[in-house]
């Protein structure tokens, strides 16, 4: 399923437009962006949560040369899925 899908969905599920759809998944999106970009976490009880962790620079090793390179510090985007969407999957 890809944005549009799911702005389909999310239209015909709740009885809204396409256009009001689309307006609040990209205001979720939106909101959750902007949590994580000031180092919160986001928690949506049931379906999982997102935080954002530092991964530390590090030396990698260029696979075609053999050559040792940097490979700088960077934060990441973790996502744990909640116990309902675990269920629902398996």
């Amino acid at each position: 399923m890809n944005k549009t899908d799911l702005i389909d969905a999310m239209a015909e599920h709740a009885g809204i437009t396409k256009a009001a759809a689309k307006k609040a998944l990209e205001c979720a999106l939106t909101e959750i962006e902007g949590a994580l970009k000031k180092g919160n976490r986001v928690s949506l009880v049931g379906f999982g949560s997102w935080s954002v962790s530092n991964r530390a620079a590090r030396d990698g090793r260029n696979p075609q040369t053999g050559e040792t390179i940097k490979i700088a510090a960077k934060n990441i985007v973790k996502f744990k899925a909640g116990s309902d969407l675990s269920n629902a999957v398996n």
